[in-house]
This record gives structure tokens, sequence and C-alpha cells, in this order.
């Protein structure tokens, strides 16, 4: 008898920490845009700002970390000094987007899934240089046509892009490439 409490207990624990595994492995979904929402790096509220917009959730908070550029949302993943424990990132489908000046509030796809396109015409939030995210390749080519440069993935988003100044550096440069989710 008390070796099966014994094995019983062991099974518990062992089911329990599956359990805390899968839970820590399911993405959490993106939060809507609301009126509450400030910039973590400007501390403006994001409805203020044109253009898409970010968010980062991460294991140690219960809200997101909002940012009112997606720029601004990819420097965040290469910051040392940020948390480390991110376990989604979100930032605006302008695919599906009303206009510039309204991005959406629950149009989110995940970052590492959208196609950006960097070096255009179009600025940012706080009118800087943008990262401007899509859904699917056939928007970004367009939004790129019409407003000028280039079409990149998440981890080819150039560190100097974000980090530095408002062109893209060398090509070989990528960002986020090396940012993990927990």
């Amino acid at each position: 008898m008390t070796l099966r409490i014994v094995c019983a207990f062991v099974a518990v624990i062992f089911l329990t920490g599956c359990n805390q595994d899968a839970a820590n492995s399911v993405v959490p979904p993106p939060v809507a845009l609301n009126g509450d929402a400030m910039g973590v790096f400007c501390g403006m509220n994001l409805l203020e700002h044109p253009g898409p917009k970010g968010q980062i959730i991460t294991a140690s908070r219960i809200d997101p970390f909002w940012f009112t550029s997606v720029r601004d949302t990819v420097a965040f993943t290469l910051m040392p000094d940020q948390p480390r424990d991110i376990r989604a990132i979100y930032v605006s489908d302008m695919a599906r987007a009303t206009s510039w000046e309204e991005p959406g509030a629950t149009n989110w796809i995940d970052a590492r899934k959208a196609f950006f396109v960097i070096q255009s015409r179009k600025q940012g939030g706080m009118g800087a240089a943008e990262a401007v995210p899509f859904g699917n390749r056939e928007s970004a080519d367009a939004f790129a046509s019409a407003n000028g440069g280039r079409v990149v993935t998440f981890a080819q988003i150039p560190r100097a892009y974000v980090l530095g100044s408002d062109t893209a550096g060398d090509p070989t440069d990528h960002g986020p490439s090396d940012v993990r989710l927990n």
C-alpha cells in the first residue's frame, strides 16, 4: 500500500511539472488596443499616434508592454536591459488596418510571422522611420511599391535600423533573430 502511495505521489508531481511546462509553452493571445495603452519608451497614449503599434507579453507581467511604433517594439527585444521572459510579440497587421491613422485595435499578428517594409517613406507614430508589418507578403510588396522600401522578415530587420540610424545598415546585420520566446 505504501508503494502505491509513493508511486501516486511521484506521478502527481511529474504530471504537475508537465502541465506547468505545457502552460508556459502556450502563446498568450494579443490584448486589444485600448485607451489605457501607454508607450514604454515615450509614456504617451498609443491612440494619439498614427501608424502600426506593438505589444510584447512577458511571463513576469499581467499587462503587455505597449509600443507606439513597431520599430520600438523590435528595439525592445534587442536591448540587453529589457526583460528576457518574452512569451509573445505582436504587431499591427497593416494589411487589415482601416488606415494609417487607424491601425486597428484587434488586428494583431505574431511578429515572427509578419513581413515588414523597412526604409519606406512612411514614418511611425513618433515621427521616425518605421518597420511596417503585414500579415502576407503580397500586401507588403504592394505597400513597398507604393511607398518605397524593401520587404524583410522579423529576423532580417537590421539592428542598426531599429537601434540607431533611420536607414538599414549592413544587410548582414540581422537583428532580432536570436530573441527566444519563453
